[in-house]
C-alpha cells in the first residue's frame, strides 16, 4: 500500500491544483462579467488550504486577481508555509529524526 501513496498524493495535488487554477480564473472572469456569480473568498481559501495554494497564488499573480487583498497576498503564502512545514515534519518523523 505504501508504494501507492506517493502517486496518489501527486495525482491529488495535480487535481486540486487544476481546480484552484480553474476556480481562480473563473472568479476573475465573473468579477468582470457576472458579479452575482462570484466565488466566495472562503471557498478560494478552502481550496488553497486543501492543497491548491501554490497554483492559486501563482494564478492570482499571473492574472492579477485579488492581488490588492491582504487576506490573499499574505494568507496564501502563510498556508504554503504551513503546508511545507507539515510535510517536512511528517518526513522527519517518518525517518525517526523527531
Amino acid at each position: 500500500m505504501e508504494k501507492y501513496l506517493l502517486p496518489i498524493c501527486l495525482i491529488y495535488l495535480l487535481v486540486i491544483s487544476l481546480i484552484a487554477f480553474g476556480v481562480t480564473v473563473y472568479d476573475k472572469w465573473a468579477a468582470k462579467n457576472r458579479p452575482r456569480h462570484r466565488t466566495p473568498e472562503r471557498t478560494l481559501l478552502i481550496i488553497s488550504a486543501l492543497g491548491g495554494s501554490v497554483f492559486m497564488y501563482l494564478t492570482m499573480l499571473g492574472i492579477r486577481h485579488k492581488t490588492q487583498h491582504k487576506k490573499f497576498m499574505i494568507g496564501i503564502p502563510v498556508i504554503i508555509f504551513l503546508q511545507v512545514f507539515a510535510i517536512a515534519a511528517l518526513l522527519l518523523w517518518k525517518n525517526g529524526v523527531i
